[in-house]
C-alpha cells in the first residue's frame, strides 16, 4: 500500500524497492525486491545540477557523499591534475572535472565504468576525465605520472588504499580520505598519517553505517 501510494504521488518515481540485504560483494550492491511500478532499475539522480544515470541492482552509488563531492571540488583549480581511485559511476569524476580539473578516474567495476563513461559525456566533462577499468591496489604498476591531487572515496572495510596512492602524489600534493572508522580510533589515525608524511588539515564524520561507525574525511597535505 505504501509503494503503491508513493506511485500515485510522486509522479517522477517509476519503481519502489525493498533494500533486502547489506551490500555484498566487490560490486557493493544490495539485493532489492521490487514492491510496486515497472520493475525497472536503471535512475538518474539529479545533485548540484549534474546528473547521473545508473542501475541500482548492478552497481554502488550513495547520494550521501553530494555536500562532500561539492565540497572538495570547491578546493580545486583548473588545471590540476587529480587522481580518483573507486571512482564509481562518476559523481566525484564530475564535480571535480566541472572545476576544470584533469582527471584520472579508477574503478574495477566493468559494468560502473560504463556507467562512469555515459555520466561524463552526459555532464559534458569528457574532455577532462580519462577512465582506467583496473585495481586500485596495483595503481602503482600502470600508472607513471604524479598528482597534485587525490580523492580516495574507499568503500567500507577497504585497507591499505592510502598507500597504494601516496606514491603518486607529488610533494605539497593534497589528499581527500575517506574511512570508516570508531570515534575512538582517530587519533591513533592521524598520528599514522604523519608518520606516512602526512599533516592532517582537517577531519570530521561525515554520515554513520553502523553502531559506533562513522564515515570519517580526512583532508591531508603531503609534506
Amino acid at each position: 500500500m505504501i509503494a503503491e501510494t508513493v506511485l500515485s504521488n510522486c509522479p517522477g518515481i517509476h519503481t519502489v524497492l525493498n533494500k533486502t540485504s547489506n551490500l555484498q560483494g566487490d560490486r557493493r550492491v544490495a539485493q532489492l525486491d521490487v514492491l510496486a511500478g515497472r520493475g525497472d532499475t536503471i535512475t538518474v539522480h539529479n545533485e548540484f545540477g549534474f546528473s547521473y544515470r545508473l542501475d541500482v541492482s548492478r552497481v554502488f552509488f550513495s547520494s550521501h557523499l553530494g555536500h562532500e563531492r561539492m565540497r572538495v571540488a570547491s578546493q580545486v583549480e583548473a588545471g590540476e591534475e587529480v587522481l580518483l581511485p573507486f571512482a564509481g559511476v562518476g559523481p566525484f569524476a564530475v564535480h571535480l572535472a566541472a572545476r576544470g580539473a584533469r582527471v584520472l578516474a579508477v574503478e574495477k567495476s566493468r559494468e560502473a565504468c560504463r556507467y562512469l563513461a555515459e555520466n561524463i559525456r552526459r555532464n559534458r566533462v569528457h574532455k577532462r576525465v580519462s577512465i582506467i577499468n583496473g585495481d586500485v591496489y596495483s595503481m602503482a604498476g600502470f600508472i607513471r605520472s604524479d598528482f597534485s591531487r587525490a580523492v580516495i572515496p574507499a568503500p567500507y572495510g577497504s585497507e591499505g588504499a592510502l598507500e597504494a596512492v601516496l606514491p603518486l602524489v607529488r610533494a605539497r600534493g593534497r589528499l581527500h580520505l575517506y574511512a570508516f572508522k570508531k570515534g575512538h580510533e582517530i587519533g591513533a589515525l592521524v598520528k599514522q598519517y604523519e608518520d606516512l608524511g602526512l599533516k592532517t588539515l582537517l577531519f570530521r564524520r561525515c554520515g554513520n553505517v553502523a553502531p559506533a561507525v562513522s564515515r570519517w574525511v580526512f583532508d591531508l597535505a603531503k609534506e
